[in-house]
């Protein structure tokens, strides 16, 4: 034998229940001529046999039928009680069938006679195959047990769902881990096998979707919307794969249900952000548009207002085109009137804001409100007598109450009921998303007032808004009544009085069930008198002998403005110098070239604004009168150039009394 082959024999260790040495010495070198590394122990009674079963396991036990005191029935109920599971061989010189078969039945796994020992290699070596193979088998049981039990600790600890749903005869929950309590509010054992049960809690629009996608195992991500027994909406996303059986059908679903309600609601939350940000972005945008129509709009409209004026003083009284010019001058003043609708939507027409309590606002318009909306529609006022005060223009929240008010009278055409009510938000709530289903010009928290915010809020009973009536609602000229019947800047001009306040306009209305609008103004603590209106008529003096030969430089670089204001200055006896642009009128008129008496210019112009110009002449002449004109407001330029003390603010479109007024202020201050 090589030492290869000798390395190759296995080694068993064999237990001999023998009382004969010879015997189990016969025994032992057979084991070794059949191929096998042989370590043995002999034992002749239970005890001996109990110690080496239990300190020293064998691989094989080899036990003699015929045994005094311990024969082969008393040693295989010993190995049985043991537990080990260890091939066990009876050997005996003479036993008859019906014993043989009795032991075999009791647990031996073979039974030889001595005088045919050539069967024990091959049985051994068969029993000791056998037993690996229980072991493996027992190995793997164990194994799988183990991952069983992994798996369920793993579903039952998941906060995701795991599932399994058989498809025939008809669709039925054959497993759900007890994560599905958090979502449904049941446990597992209430849902399997009960179809009915688990689908009454699937949103009904949602549940067709979520049967089919089970009937195609459709792998794609499918969001479904749950309605618990107890507790609000609970939106869950569901994967699936397909179980198939061996001719290719599918059987059975199995997959993993995810709740994502707060994914979806932060989803929404974005959403809602874009769509405003988109919304701000357009409202600037249209509003930048609005003023600069709104300015070159008034350029013009001053030219047909002065010329109009003009020749209105030339014709006699009983001249037939004197009505003419009159149509010509109410509808300029008309046109004014959307231009500044314009300006205000864009934030940049003249304001004074005085403090003021909204409640006070609302109780001064009722009567007048009474008379704008008719008889048949009820008002009912709910004001909050704590209201904080806020800083406005209180012709311009007038004109806001009366725009809301107008456009709800429209919207209850069959008469209804009109909510005005008031009410304080502290600083903390604020406008919240909660609070505002629809904002437009939201401030950012540093801009958020630190003493809260006063609502006031005017509610109808009509027609209502659809959602993407209210996305464009404050766009100026957007309108859903008939041609004729609105310009389309009702809520564009509300949008601007309040956005230039500071403040935001909420929109929450529903079709059919009515319109809540919330104008949300931040409070205020300041009081103080009104800024003094510089363009009021109060002068009396003859408009031909007002300019005394006193030299006006006029600077103007829209021509035909610049020709009508030369015309209506000349006319009242002023000397006027023309200049097109700041840098003629500094190249020809500059200080130390030509004597002024007063500097009249427009506020906005290509390469140097009208507050440089100013600060260019008076920095000789200090003193200098300066009046400036513009088709924005008072203040809307003044991020340009900064707002030097001392100068007089004209309007544009302007009458010829209004500019000789202003002029003649400027010139004798009081």
């Amino acid at each position: 034998m090589t030492a290869r082959q000798v390395r190759m024999m296995p080694r068993i260790h064999v237990l001999m229940i023998e009382d004969s040495d010879d015997d189990a010495v016969l025994v032992i070198e057979r084991l070794r001529r059949g191929g096998f590394e042989v370590t043995s122990d002999r034992v002749e009674d239970s005890e001996a046999a109990a110690s080496v079963l239990r300190t020293r396991p064998p691989d094989l036990v080899i036990c003699d039928y015929h045994m005094p005191a311990f024969g082969a029935e008393a040693a295989l109920m010993q190995l049985r009680a043991s537990g080990l599971d260890i091939p066990f061989i009876v050997v005996s010189g003479q036993v008859g069938e019906e014993t043989a078969a009795a032991l075999m039945r009791a647990g031996a796994h073979d039974f030889l006679l001595k005088d045919r020992m050539s069967r024990l290699v091959p049985a051994v070596q068969r029993e000791l195959r056998e037993a690996d193979d229980r072991q493996r088998r027992r190995q793997a049981e164990a194994a799988l047990r183990r991952s069983e039990e992994r798996f369920r600790l793993l579903a039952e600890q998941a906060t995701d769902v795991l599932f399994r749903c058989r498809l025939c005869p008809r669709a039925e929950v054959e497993y759900v881990s007890p994560a599905i309590r958090m979502i449904t509010g049941y446990p597992p054992e209430d849902l399997c096998g009960r179809p009915d049960t688990l689908f009454s809690l699937v949103d009904e629009e949602d549940r067709p979707t979520l049967k089919g996608s089970w009937r195609t195992a459709n792998p794609e991500p499918l969001r479904v919307r749950w309605h618990p027994r107890e507790g609000v909406e609970v939106w869950t996303e569901q994967r699936v794969v397909g179980v198939h059986d061996d001719q290719g059908h599918l059987v059975a679903v199995q997959g993993i249900l995810r709740d994502v309600t707060e994914q979806v609601h932060a989803d929404e939350e974005r959403e809602r952000l874009r769509r405003q940000l988109d919304q701000t972005e357009r409202l600037e945008s249209l509003g930048r548009l609005a003023g600069g129509v709104a300015h070159d709009f008034n350029n013009l409209l001053g030219v047909i207002t002065g010329y109009a004026e003009i020749v209105l003083d030339t014709l006699p009284d009983d001249d037939p085109c004197r009505a003419d010019m009159d149509e010509i001058s109410r509808a300029a003043d008309q046109a004014a009137g959307l231009t500044r609708q314009l300006l205000t939507f864009s934030r940049q027409e003249s304001s004074k804001p005085e403090t003021l309590d909204l409640n006070a606002v609302v109780e001064g318009t009722r009567n007048l409100l009474r008379r704008t909306i008719g008889e048949d529609i009820e008002i009912v006022t709910l004001l909050d007598p704590d209201l904080h005060p806020v800083t406005i223009d209180p012709s311009k929240i007038q004109q806001v109450v009366m725009n809301l008010v107008v456009n709800s009278r429209a919207a209850m055409p069959d008469g209804g009921r009109l909510t005005l009510s008031t009410a304080n938000l502290d600083r903390d709530r604020g406008p919240s998303p909660a609070d505002r289903p629809a904002a437009h010009g939201r401030p950012s928290p540093e801009e958020r007032p630190k003493r809260g915010w006063a609502c006031l809020a005017v509610a109808d009973t009509g027609c209502g808004m659809s959602p993407e009536v209210i996305r464009r609602a404050v766009e100026p000229f957007f309108t859903t009544k008939g041609p004729g019947e609105g310009t389309g800047l009702g809520l564009a001009t509300v949008y601007g009085v309040v956005k230039a306040a500071g403040g935001e306009v909420d929109i929450e209305s529903e079709v059919g069930k009515g319109t809540t609008i919330r104008i949300l103004l931040p409070a205020t603590a300041r009081s103080g008198p009104a800024p003094v209106d510089t363009t009021r008529d109060d002068t009396t003096r003859d408009d031909a002998t007002r300019g005394q030969g006193k030299t006006i430089l006029v600077v103007e670089d829209d021509a035909a403005v610049r020709a009508v204001t030369t015309r209506i200055l000349v006319r009242s006896g002023y000397l006027v110098h023309e200049a097109g642009s700041p840098a003629e009128a500094l190249d020809r008129f500059g200080p130390g070239t030509t004597r002024i008496d007063a500097l009249l210019t427009d506020a906005i112009m290509p390469g140097m604004t009208g507050y440089q110009l100013i600060e260019q002449f008076r920095r000789t002449r200090p003193e200098l009168p300066v009046m400036l004109m513009s088709g924005y407001a008072a203040g809307a330029e003044k991020s340009v150039a900064g707002f030097p003390p001392g100068v007089a603010h004209l309007q544009k479109p302007f009458t010829a009394r209004a500019l000789l007024d202003s002029l003649e202020r400027t010139l004798h201050p009081r």
